[in-house]
């Protein structure tokens, strides 16, 4: 068996520490002018450590173009999602937070991946800078590092279309062909949103700082705040709805807003998949509310505003909370549990299951249901005017069931680690999905993870990085095949 050349490899991860690097030093650019970096020394230091063995990645190479093969790109995609959150939780380690390996690892693995889920108390009080950080990881998190690397290829001159695919399992539409005009599209698409949610915050009444900050977590469905009660400090319904909108468009196929910014609008406002997600969370949102009217005798425009934002986050996988759910009763525990397995749009920034595999299943479902009445039946499966072929349908099925059974697996492990049922099970279910808040009095919307042992800790940072590499691009480096000439 022939060795891999893991060179290419090694020099991508070089640019992109690089490029790691140079966004470290945006808290005390961003930062200085106002002397409120305290820990301006740890972002150098973590700057420098960056840049310097990023080059030396970069360089070892040497100058020769290497074209990346397919078991380098899973390769790739696998490794940078485990060594960037290591670098990028340098700041918070040599920071004046004190924080531990794990705690420093498990916040930034729970950033990049945009999680959301974290180890810090008393945000409020935090410097601006460790704040600032942490949306930036998200941020960076959302466009995704393999996206990063589809936008250096071409500087690199390898061809990135595949890598992008391998980030994860799913089905989208790859409308545009040549690998540049997709990178800035995605590019463009992303900051364009980033910036319009900015400027929603700022004009509805967030400081700059604030606006800036929850517009790098909200357009990414990160979910990181600058308070511990995470957007339910600004408690105005406006900011609300506005948030759910920009969660709404960070959840949709990128592709899609790819193709509007070359002109084309018809295939957003047609897409199947755009229409049944926004039909789904403003039907769960309104049960919800009628249920909180009827139980609670809530305020009906309130409870639908709140209902609507904290479904949308949990759908989305953002993880923000304008109230503690967990107290609107047993029913909508129950719901939201439910809810964190369903995800945003396939080739989003959301994690979950996503909702077109819960479409292809309802197609499935109905396929067999005609063949129970007609046996002879042919029955076509379209979707989006396409016919959805049999490897498509094998695919899901495969992560469906490699989902299900990782989460009892991880589940089981926390239980063993003498965490309480509910903790284990919605702690693996929300790492796993990347959502961000559990349920319970311990993880749940108005607690955090540090008081969980390390070892789950570790387990649920394990899960956080199969959730966000969608399970099977991570297992079939597993597969004796996969190494074999």
């Amino acid at each position: 068996m022939p060795l891999i050349n893991i060179l290419p490899v090694v020099q991508i991860l070089g640019f992109l520490l690089i490029l790691l690097s140079a966004l470290m030093t945006l808290p005390v650019t961003l930062l200085m002018f106002e002397g409120a970096v305290p820990d301006w020394l740890a972002f150098v230091k973590s700057a420098a450590i960056c840049f310097g063995v990023g080059l030396a990645g970069f360089l070892s190479a040497g100058r020769k173009r290497h074209a990346l093969k397919q078991r380098q790109m899973f390769i790739l995609t696998v490794s940078a999602w485990v060594i960037i959150p290591g670098f990028a939780s340098l700041p918070l380690l040599l920071s004046d937070l004190n924080l531990s390996v794990t705690d420093a690892f498990f916040e930034s693995i729970s950033g990049v991946t945009t999680t959301g889920s974290t180890i810090l108390t008393g945000l409020d009080t935090l410097p601006a800078d460790i704040l600032l950080w942490r949306s930036i990881l998200q941020w960076m998190g959302g466009i995704g590092i393999i996206g990063m690397a589809v936008a250096i290829l071409p500087f690199l001159r390898i061809g990135g279309m595949r890598l992008f695919a391998t980030e994860s399992s799913e089905w989208t539409e790859k409308a545009v062909p040549r690998t540049n005009r997709l990178a800035r599209g995605l590019v463009v698409s992303y900051l364009l949103l980033t910036v319009s949610c900015i400027a929603a915050y700022w004009l509805l009444g967030m400081d700059l700082f604030n606006a800036i900050n929850h517009a790098l977590t909200t357009v990414s469905t990160g979910g990181y705040s600058t308070s511990d009660s995470s957007m339910g400090q600004f408690d105005q319904l406006s900011i609300f709805v506005a948030s759910s909108i920009f969660m709404m468009l960070g959840s949709v196929p990128f592709f899609l807003f790819v193709r509007l910014v070359n002109g084309q609008a018809q295939p957003l406002l047609r897409d199947r998949q755009v229409h049944f997600f926004i039909k789904f969370l403003v039907l769960v949102a309104a049960v919800i509310a009628l249920y909180r009217v009827l139980n609670d005798g809530a305020v009906p425009l309130d409870a639908f505003v709140h209902a609507l934002f904290n479904v949308t986050s949990v759908v989305t996988t953002t993880g923000y909370a304008s109230q503690d759910y967990s107290l609107w009763g047993p029913f909508v525990v129950v719901l939201f549990f439910f809810l964190t397995f369903v995800g945003g749009c396939s080739g989003s920034t959301a994690g979950g299951m996503k909702i077109f595999r819960f479409q292809l299943s309802m197609l499935l479902l109905r396929e067999q249901v005609l063949r129970l009445m007609h046996p002879n039946a042919v029955v076509a499966r379209h979707y989006n005017g396409r016919i959805i072929s049999d490897e498509i349908v094998a695919s899901s099925v495969a992560f469906s069931f490699i989902f299900l059974a990782t989460l009892a697996v991880v589940a089981s492990m926390l239980a063993l680690l003498g965490l309480d049922l509910t903790t284990s099970l919605s702690g693996a279910a929300t790492a796993l999905s990347n959502v961000g808040p559990g349920l319970g009095d311990i993880i749940g919307p108005a607690g955090n993870f540090q008081t969980l042992p390390d070892a789950a800790k570790w387990v649920l940072m394990t899960a956080m990085l199969l959730g966000r590499l969608e399970l099977l691009s991570v297992f079939v480096m597993f597969s004796p095949q996969f190494w074999r000439s």
